[in-house]
């Protein structure tokens, strides 16, 4: 008896001077479909994290919108009850997050990195608008710079001042709705997850919001036409609750942080070559595409910029926005 009191006492404190680690799964959700290049590149982050901790911090991807539509999902996050997500902002819980997706705010891959890329200031600044949610964003991921895709012909595509009579569906948000009406089409509001259903049932004629991958992936069977007019430049953030990653030990939390960085700055690499190839796919899969000419693409930004830029500003705060803006003219 004397010796099994011994063991267990011996047992009780190797269990108390070494406790078992905690094993961590995160949920990431996003809004692509699982055979998206998005997705291809979440699960090699996903084996990165779980590679450099041991297995002891996991990703579990949930595509295609699982988790709910990206506006309620950024909600989800901000309370934990989703960890982590990649995804555009949801500027209806925020309208300040209306400055990353302003309409011609860039004009080319260089100055999309200066001015979202680590240390930018529209990275600095949606990193502290998500921080008030409690959400930290471990990067801004570059996606496109977007385009309209149509089910229907093209009409006067770089003329913004022509009445084209062609509803689009646009995101719910302002400025997207404002773009649309700035370059002469009728903006209709519509959740992404109801997107393709409008296109097919003819409740509109096609969609601004996205750019040639994301129309490749969830628009390619109704798009007959699609035009590279540069409208905005997508962005998306990879996000985690802020009290998820401040609960994970040192040491993974540092590895995860270190996987974030890698997958960003190699999707800086990779972004704008992958934009030409997805519009090369939507040709080839039997749309056609609309080239614009400098001269037509500057035509839209100005248009845009005079008539946009100015109730953006106002609506989101002209002490907050214009001194970025600024900024960004430097």
């Amino acid at each position: 008896m004397r010796n099994y009191l011994l063991g267990s006492a011996a047992l009780a404190a190797l269990l108390t001077l070494a406790p078992a680690t905690k094993a961590e799964e995160l949920k990431l959700g996003h809004i692509r479909p699982q055979a998206s290049s998005v997705h291809q590149e979440l699960t090699e982050f996903a084996e990165a994290v779980a590679q450099t901790t041991g297995g002891e911090t996991t990703i579990q991807l949930y595509p295609a919108s699982a988790l709910g539509d990206y506006t309620v999902v950024q909600e989800r996050v901000s309370i934990g009850a989703i960890e982590m997500a990649l995804q555009p902002p949801a500027t209806g819980l925020d309208r300040r997050m209306q400055l990353s997706v302003m309409p011609y705010l860039v004009e080319d891959w260089e100055a999309a990195k200066k001015a979202f890329g680590p240390g930018g200031p529209i990275s600095t600044e949606m990193t502290k608008l998500y921080a008030e949610q409690d959400i930290t964003v471990l990067g801004a991921y570059p996606v496109y710079f977007g385009g309209i895709a149509l089910n229907r012909d093209a009409i006067e595509p770089g003329n913004p001042d022509a009445k084209k009579g062609i509803k689009l569906r646009v995101p719910p948000i302002r400025s997207y709705q404002l773009l649309g009406e700035a370059i002469g089409y009728i903006p209709t509001p519509i959740p992404f997850s109801e997107a393709f259903t409008a296109i097919q049932t003819g409740v509109v004629d096609g969609v601004l919001g996205a750019g040639a991958e994301g129309y490749y992936a969830s628009f390619r069977d109704v798009t007959q036409s699609y035009i590279p007019a540069n409208t905005h430049f997508e962005v998306w953030y990879l996000l985690i609750n802020t009290g998820v990653l401040e609960g994970l030990e040192d040491t993974a939390r540092a590895n995860l942080e270190t996987a974030a960085a890698e997958f960003v700055a190699k999707r800086w690499e990779v972004a704008p070559t992958e934009q030409k190839t997805f519009e090369q796919r939507l040709a080839q899969a039997g749309a056609t595409i609309n080239e614009l000419t400098s001269e037509e693409l500057s035509a839209l930004a100005t248009s845009v910029r005079e008539k946009v830029w100015p109730e953006v500003v106002n609506d989101i705060g002209a002490d907050f926005a214009q001194p970025i803006l600024d900024q960004l003219a430097k």
